[in-house]
């Protein structure tokens, strides 16, 4: 670093010599000539350097992995209501990888659950924590089923495409992420192209896919999810009484037999390439109120609880008898806010 700073250095010295020169004492061009020289010298070996290049410009992996690991914590800490079993997956999942300077494969997250439960918003902190433009970074990835993959005719072309697509993102950067929304819209043996990236190969064709991270979301398999949670609350106990053993077993089964589901008999659950199944549980009425009252304080509002409780009453609950879950969770939330503040 020290050269590099000589360098600069000796940059801002030519530049200032017409301010400590008699006129007419050095030749112009040859100034100019050395005034861009020395500058650029000093430019490149000033950018050269890593953390100073990618400080201007994105790097793939752009934070460092206890950084990222760290963000991800504190976000989903401050942010994310009533996933608990989430909150803690994710986080040690991702860490896990980060940290791993051997992994023997990608890692593969499958978030489960109702619309308005936080499956787009996780991995959207997901993204956030290893990259600093998030879901803009050009590392990240979103593929959503509906948009990318309309028409079942045109199953084989989505599959080359696909493919060509992992491909060559994740030769630009190993550490790609990337993201397939509405996978209980997929096509069924579509997601089974990219089997090969996700199993425990070294190399395909001279490329390594071992540092990249691929995230589905999916509603499949929400009302096993529901079952679950509806059978520790009528037996007396707590939502946070659930451990990841008591459901993700059944999820993964769930899915797997689902024709509605991209996963309907897919080779990545019957190979286990899959690394964990996370069921994002419904949301109720209390983890509404902390919806709203966190999009109050983001746009700047004071929380007036009046308004809060009278959101949180607008929204209808499931099942009927009972009324405990939210049937659209948070997602309509910041809707309902646009009524009260204009």
């Amino acid at each position: 670093m020290k050269l590099r700073r000589g360098a600069l250095r000796a940059a801002l010295a030519l530049m200032l010599l017409p301010l400590l020169t008699p006129a007419g004492a050095v030749e112009p061009i040859s100034l100019g000539l050395a005034i861009a020289g020395a500058a650029a010298s000093a430019l490149t070996g000033f950018i050269s350097y890593p953390r100073l290049y990618c400080y201007f410009r994105e790097c793939c992996l752009h934070r460092h992995d206890q950084r990222a690991a760290a963000a991800l914590q504190e976000t989903l800490d401050k942010k994310l209501f009533g996933q608990h079993l989430v909150s803690k997956v994710v986080v040690k999942a991702v860490r896990g990888f980060l940290n791993n300077t051997n992994a023997k494969k990608p890692l593969a997250l499958s978030l489960h659950g109702w619309t308005g439960t936080g499956k787009n918003f996780v991995s959207k902190i997901v993204a956030e924590s290893i990259y600093k433009r998030g879901l803009q970074s050009k590392y990240v990835h979103q593929f959503v089923a509906t948009l990318h993959f309309p028409h079942a005719h045109n199953i084989n072309l989505y599959k080359d495409q696909l493919q060509s697509w992992i491909r060559g993102n994740v030769s630009i950067c190993p550490r790609s992420l990337f993201i397939f929304d509405e996978m209980d819209k997929m096509h069924a043996g579509l997601i089974d192209s990219i089997k090969p990236f996700l199993d425990y190969y070294e190399l395909l064709d001279g490329v390594s896919y071992r540092q990249a991270i691929f995230i589905f979301l999916s509603n499949a398999g929400a009302e096993k999810i529901t079952e679950v949670a509806l059978d520790f609350w009528r037996n007396g106990r707590t939502r946070e009484d659930i451990q990841l053993t008591d459901i993700q077993n059944a999820l993964s089964v769930s899915v797997f037999n689902n024709k509605n589901s991209g996963f309907w008999h897919s080779t990545l659950i019957d190979r286990n390439l899959i690394d964990y199944f996370i069921p994002f549980l419904p949301l109720e009425y209390k983890h509404v109120k902390m919806c709203v009252r966190v999009e109050i304080e983001s746009r700047g509002y004071t929380v007036d609880e009046d308004i809060v409780s009278r959101i949180a009453d607008e929204m209808t609950y499931f099942p009927r008898e009972e009324r405990i879950y939210s049937d659209k969770g948070c997602k309509t939330v910041d809707a309902k806010l646009d009524y009260y503040y204009d």
